[in-house]
């Protein structure tokens, strides 16, 4: 009841600045002491073992609540199993013009055209270093505008090789649609040498550093069957550590009706919800017990945690779920599993 109180004031400002505001207040000792009295103590949690780690329990934060690995400390404390920071690009950049985040709130929604806006892989690597967080941290890495899809894959060695010694594990986003055709690589022989390249990468740092960290691809919800098995294939032949599924869709339908809902940009959300937890089940036949899955998309409830994990997900992650109810989804859901 207390975070419908304060959401109320921060649905008030520019979604983007409230988003900002409220991970600064995390930030703040006052508020760590206030969530410590009010937290339930030694909530129980069960540890899993996904991609050869050990996760403190199954629920963390998906890529865009912390991109610049700022708050890896604030929000550890909530109680997550894993944090998973980016999407970060190897040189900064500012993303797109403002305003380019937009609620759907009947919906539970949230529109965003971003553009992969970070401060750059050598910044994040500094918070890394900088932060007290032992757990799991999961390094989201893309693209930079600039650079053609012909020579994107250099961008994201450039990432792997600076992150390796950093990250628990490394998340291959491919699937934004706020890139200019960075989707492009899910698909043909285009995906077959990212898949074949970040591996041999992988392997490289792996015998250079005796340090094995996994390899997961970020997917799009918005992938035909046909092309969900072909990605299966592709997966398991050059052995991906894991999928993420999913990213945002260009499927606005279900809002165009609402406020904002017109808007160009990647849709989450409850909106998103039914669609990614179908690409998980789809997954899951053809994936097997081969590659786990990290699902993400439109968990707002204990229910539709539980439905992402009995659709094949092993682990999942929350993002605008927790804006629109707040810290307290976050126990919840991890007490119910």
């Amino acid at each position: 009841m207390f975070y419908y109180l304060i959401r109320k004031l921060l649905f008030l400002i520019d979604p983007e600045k409230s988003h900002i505001f409220i991970l600064k207040c995390l930030n703040f000792k006052f508020f760590q002491l206030f969530n410590k009295i009010f937290s339930k103590k030694n909530q129980k949690s069960k540890k899993i073992k996904c991609m050869g780690l050990i996760f403190k329990n199954k629920l963390g934060t998906a890529a865009g609540i912390d991109k610049n690995g700022e708050y890896i400390n604030c929000l550890s404390k909530l109680g997550f199993g894993f944090i998973e920071v980016g999407t970060v690009t190897p040189l900064p950049q500012n993303g797109h013009p403002k305003p380019r985040l937009f609620r759907i709130t009947p919906m539970e929604g949230i529109i965003n055209r971003m553009g992969f806006n970070n401060l750059g892989i050598d910044n994040l690597i500094l918070n890394i270093k900088k932060s007290h967080f032992k757990g799991i941290i999961g390094v989201n890495i893309g693209k930079n505008q600039n650079t053609s899809i012909k020579n994107s894959i250099n961008d994201y060695l450039i990432c792997i090789e600076k992150i390796y010694l950093y990250a628990s594990y490394i998340a291959i986003n491919i699937s934004s649609p706020n890139t200019t055709n960075l989707r492009n690589l899910q698909y043909g022989t285009i995906l077959k040498h990212l898949l074949y390249t970040i591996k041999e990468k992988q392997k490289e740092l792996h015998k250079k550093h005796l340090k094995y960290v996994p390899i997961a691809i970020k997917i799009s919800p918005d992938l035909s069957i046909k092309e969900l098995k072909n990605i299966s294939k592709q997966f398991i032949k050059y052995k991906i550590d894991a999928v993420i599924a999913t990213n945002t869709t260009l499927d606005h339908s279900s809002v165009l009706s609402l406020k904002n809902g017109s808007q160009i940009g990647g849709l989450s959300g409850l909106p998103l919800q039914k669609k990614s937890t179908n690409i998980i089940s789809i997954l899951s036949k053809n994936l097997g017990e081969k590659i786990p899955i990290i699902g993400v998309g439109g968990i707002n409830s204990i229910h539709s945690a539980k439905e992402k994990i009995k659709s094949g997900a092993t682990l999942i992650q929350i993002y605008s779920g927790l804006i629109y109810h707040g810290p307290d989804l976050i126990k919840k859901i991890i007490k119910s599993l």
